[in-house]
């Protein structure tokens, strides 16, 4: 498992609804983890690790040590917003790329623990802002389609950078081509729901 960087196709991808918290679940939520914390980071979305499901990992601590800061969000829907607030984010699978993004300062989300329990939890700030982040990405979009023309043309050399580095990376087979990324997804998909 590792985490994918733009312009990988599941990064655009719309997930599927976690059907069933098993073994596995938890190990891949375990590695998404360790992914998380090796990377410096403070949220991470299934698809972030090219798995096609509705769930992200957080702790905006970013400390491994800091157990009680970690959540986990299945399924996750945000049921209300309240106010505005401009701040600055980035993104594991666009390293070292920062802008500021205008988002509601206070959020309700309800979701799914690993233990199947539903919850409901209101947060502000930094917490609010990590999980719709992190929830856009579960619906394929990122942060970048969320910020002002001037960031994106100040911005816009730095994607062509990604992109020229992912494709480089297909050229020369490192990397699967899109197409095979996408048919892996859908069989990902498949497997899930019929599971």
């Amino acid at each position: 498992m590792e985490i994918v960087q733009y312009p990988h196709p599941a990064l655009r991808w719309k997930s599927s609804d976690v059907k069933r918290i098993d073994a596995s679940m938890r190990k891949t939520i375990e590695e998404m983890f360790e992914l998380m914390y090796a990377a410096k980071g403070i949220g991470l979305a299934a698809n972030q690790v090219a798995l096609p499901l509705r769930l992200f990992i957080m702790n905006e601590t970013g400390d491994s040590q800091e157990k009680d800061a970690e959540f986990v969000f299945i399924n996750p829907e945000i049921t209300s917003r309240k106010g505005s607030a401009l701040g600055e984010e980035g993104c594991l699978s666009l390293p070292e790329l920062y802008a500021e993004v205008r988002r509601p300062n206070e959020i309700t989300v309800e979701a799914f623990d690993l233990d199947g329990q539903g919850f409901e939890i209101t947060l502000d700030d930094l917490p609010a802002r990590v999980i719709q982040h992190e929830l856009d990405h579960l619906d394929g979009v990122l942060f970048i389609d969320r910020i002002s023309e001037s960031a994106e043309k100040e911005l816009a050399p730095k994607l062509a950078d990604f992109e020229i580095r992912f494709r480089n990376l297909q050229s020369s087979g490192d990397v699967p081509t899109d197409e095979e990324i996408v048919a892996n997804l859908e069989a990902q998909v498949t497997s899930l729901t019929q599971g």
